[in-house]
């Protein structure tokens, strides 16, 4: 009995009760009925034949002292593991007391020295708090494995995932992890630590060693590290696919760009050689029509508007061959054909002008509803109206969408899109007549208050000086004017004076001389229709009712 009551001795709770293989896993019925089988095999009443066995007197009470404290032992046991708060302590790894009467725990440690505690305490030899730091790449499931095995009896949560090996799938390789790295620990320090600051900083400890144990198996995980090769390996990947594919379309774009040039430079050198040669066929044929006038001067039976018509109506080789057989005197029968062409193009011109003003015709009855003999009256448009059309054209201009119908509801009077378009041809772009615009102007012209003076009775109409003797609008006849002349200063006077008649003369010469003519000759041809005026007096009098004009716009 000696070498196993030192076995015993040295055993634990779970040891003693038979629970070895169990141990932090077994239930309280399994602890009790342990119990039950261990005080009934090792009561001392069942081992008096082991007493009696003995020789001597000294051998029998020594043996009845083991047996005694052997059972006192599953006693203390059974107290400690049937206590939850004790068990958990005891399965924390902490130490416990072992008294002779009964073994109840002590954790008031101000009552005993360390030297004193030694004989009655016993510590657990089983806790193994050690934490694998590194391992060989081939041993890692043989020396991580065991750590958590050994620490997740510790989890507050079951059941605990393994750690597999080589072949298990990643997600429950990351569903490990994420177990240990969010682990809850049942550890109870209780009965370690008296103050509440010692035990909290006891559980910190606790949850950074766990840590620490998930950290270095994670940093030497062959299947996480297996894993982040791929997805390095993955991920380079990408940026090189990333990089010729940008690579591809860089050189797309820049032979793009260099295929547009090019086109755009054909097309600029095309463009560029047909410009030139139609300038230079506008020039022939320009010194070809100036070459046919030149000539047509000594042809008879030509007219200026009939050289015109030839001029616009011939090509350039056909005008060439004109002017070549005028200057060769092979003019037989040339003329007859020339002016048959004429005819012929008069007659077309004709046509088209009769064409035209049929066309325009129609288009004002069908504009005006007359269709089918159906005559539809229409409603004239009034001042207001015509303004409101006038700045809706303006706040809308052309390339706003459906531009005539937001017009149409702009002018709010029920007006249709036909009618704004309508009008928009015939009331907005119509010219006013000019016959009678100088007559409306003379009319509406109201002369100014003359101002009593001993020096002038001179009167202001429309911004125009006129010496007069009265208030009258009324002026001298020309004859009167020519007779009257009897010294320089009267003469240029009487010069400035405009009749009723003279003016509206210069009116219609202005409009009726075309502008193309040089200043000179035009000038001298208005001075013709105006009776006894020149030109430089004509100029000056368009000057002078130009500026009028002006005036009486920026004072309005």
């Amino acid at each position: 009995m000696g070498s196993n009551g030192s076995k015993r001795q040295a055993a634990d709770h779970y040891t003693l009760l038979g629970l070895s293989d169990l141990r932090e896993a077994a239930t309280p019925e399994q602890i009790r009925k342990a119990y039950l089988k261990s005080a009934l095999k090792y009561h001392p009443d069942k081992l008096t034949f082991l007493i009696l066995a003995e020789q001597s007197e000294a051998a029998r009470k020594a043996k009845k002292e083991e047996i005694d404290t052997h059972f006192k032992k599953i006693v203390a046991a059974y107290e400690v593991l049937s206590d939850p708060v004790q068990r958990g302590n005891y399965d924390s790894g902490r130490i416990y007391s072992s008294s002779s009467s009964g073994g109840h725990t002590s954790t008031d440690s101000s009552t005993s020295t360390p030297t004193e505690d030694h004989h009655h305490q016993h510590q657990r030899h089983d806790v193994d708090d050690e934490i694998p730091s590194d391992c060989a790449p081939g041993d890692f499931f043989k020396v991580f494995g065991p750590a958590f095995e050994r620490n997740a009896r510790w989890s507050a949560k079951k059941p605990v995932p393994g750690l597999g090996n080589e072949r298990t799938p990643m997600e429950e390789v990351d569903k490990f992890y994420e177990f240990w790295y969010s682990f809850k620990s049942s550890r109870d320090f209780t009965g370690t630590y008296q103050y509440k600051r010692d035990r909290e900083w006891a559980m910190r400890q606790e949850y950074i060693r766990i840590r620490r144990l998930a950290d270095n198996a994670y940093g030497k995980d062959p299947r996480i590290l297996r894993r982040k090769e791929e997805e390095k390996a993955e991920k380079e990947r990408k940026k090189m696919e990333k990089k010729m594919r940008k690579e591809a379309e860089a050189r797309a774009a820049e032979e793009e760009r260099r295929r547009r040039e090019e086109e755009e430079k054909r097309a600029a050198e095309v463009a560029l050689e047909q410009k030139k040669v139609k300038e230079g066929e506008r020039k022939l044929l320009k010194k070809e029509r100036s070459r046919f006038r030149t000539l047509s001067v000594g042809l008879h039976g030509l007219e200026k508007d009939d050289v015109e018509r030839l001029c616009t109506w011939f090509d350039f080789e056909k005008l060439r061959n004109v002017c070549e057989r005028i200057e060769d005197g092979k003019d037989e029968g040339l003329m007859d054909r020339l002016a048959k062409i004429v005819s012929e193009i008069k007659r077309e011109e004709d046509e088209n002008k009769k064409s035209s003003t049929q066309q325009q015709t129609q288009n004002e009855n069908e504009s005006n509803g007359n269709v089918n003999g159906s005559v539809k009256e229409e409603r004239p448009w009034g001042k207001e109206e015509i303004e409101l059309l006038r700045k809706g054209m303006m706040k809308f201009p052309k390339g706003t969408p459906r531009r005539w119908e937001v017009v149409s509801e702009y002018i709010g009077t029920g007006r249709s899109v036909e009618e704004v378009l309508k009008a928009m041809k015939t009331v907005l772009l119509k010219k006013p007549d000019d016959s009678k615009a100088f007559d409306s102007f003379l009319e509406k012209r109201k002369p100014s208050k003359s101002i009593d003076s001993p020096l002038t009775t001179r009167i202001e109409v429309e911004g125009v000086s006129m010496s007069s003797t009265s208030t009258s609008t009324s002026r001298p006849p020309p004859n009167d004017q020519k007779s009257a002349s009897g010294s320089t200063s009267s003469s240029s006077e009487q010069d400035d004076v405009w009749s009723v008649e003279q003016e509206r003369a210069l009116i219609q010469a202005m409009k009726t001389v075309p502008k193309e003519l040089s200043g000179g000759a035009r000038w001298e041809r208005i001075a013709a229709a105006v009776p006894e005026k020149t030109a430089n007096q004509c100029k000056k009098k368009f000057a002078l009712l130009k500026e009028n004009l002006r005036s009486k716009k920026s004072s309005a």
